[in-house]
């Protein structure tokens, strides 16, 4: 199966670590990245369609 490609428009605060803390993020607002064709939750906001991704799905991080 292709991976699918696409641009980070938002991240969250991190995992939750078992000490309670937050892990910190490895991608930011703007990187492009691969994913598997399967992965996250596909939604539609305002008519623009999204896919709502774990960092873990993310396959590759284009350089800039």
């Amino acid at each position: 199966e292709k991976p699918q490609r696409g641009t980070v428009v938002a991240v969250g605060p991190g995992k939750l670590l078992d000490s309670g803390e937050r892990g910190q993020m490895g991608l930011s607002k703007g990187d492009e990245v691969f994913y598997g064709k399967y992965a996250g939750t596909e939604v539609t906001i305002d008519g623009e369609p999204y896919v709502i991704l774990r960092e873990s799905d993310v396959l590759a991080v284009l350089e800039k």
